[in-house]
């Protein structure tokens, strides 16, 4: 089974957030856009504000 696409979009940061992220996703072995993913992923589940997943996604 393919990933879905994921939809690319910009997105603007302040220099020393950059680089606050930046190292933060090097602390953690990741991309910064995986990092990216990853806080609004956890951050969505924190909210419940994920939608639930049909039994094709898995």
């Amino acid at each position: 089974m393919a990933a879905a696409p994921k939809k690319p979009f910009a997105l603007r940061l302040s220099p020393e957030l950059m680089e606050a992220l930046e190292k933060w996703a090097a602390d953690e072995f990741r991309s910064v856009n995986g990092q990216i993913e990853y806080l609004v992923s956890e951050a969505l589940k924190k909210e419940k504000r994920l939608p639930k997943k049909g039994p094709e996604s898995g």
